[in-house]
């Protein structure tokens, strides 16, 4: 008798969190580079911009095609790492950079370091830190499924 194994976590829901942080940026960064709030774009910033857009772009339709696959599948799990690599380092990236974003929060915001380079890196460390919690949260899975089909 087979017992029946939970493929899909609800931890799955940061793979939607990634398309969700990283498709506004994606759709402009295509479609509209000269509209982003961003200071001193010339050209080779715009080529630069499109070039990211267009990863992004092609992350969240991985993401989006891997957020209802079962959670032991190499390509979700190698998926799933690649991301979290691509958002901590975006994370880094933002918190060590300076101002870009011409845009402010308030007085109060700025009296404690809350820059929107500063959230942003924040949102990107969050997803980065989801998706380590999702393979944290799934690796029994894998390694069950691993030691299934080898003793088939």
């Amino acid at each position: 008798m087979s017992q029946a194994v939970q493929v899909n976590s609800p931890f799955s829901v940061v793979f939607l969190l990634h398309i969700a942080l990283d498709v506004p940026m994606a759709i402009q960064g295509l479609w509209s580079p000269l509209n982003l709030p961003f200071l001193q774009l010339n050209n080779t910033a715009l080529v630069f911009i499109k070039l990211y857009a267009a990863l992004a772009t092609g992350t969240c339709i991985a993401a989006l095609l891997c957020f209802g696959l079962p959670e032991f599948l190499p390509g979700k799990r190698a998926l799933a790492i690649a991301l979290c690599i691509y958002h901590v380092t975006c994370s880094t990236v933002l918190f060590n950079a300076p101002r870009f974003i011409p845009h402010s929060f308030g007085a109060l915001a700025e009296s404690y370091r809350a820059t929107p380079e500063i959230v942003w890196g924040t949102l990107h460390g969050l997803v980065g830190l989801g998706f380590a919690v999702w393979w944290q949260a799934t690796v029994q899975l894998a390694a069950a499924m691993a030691r299934a089909a080898k003793s088939q």
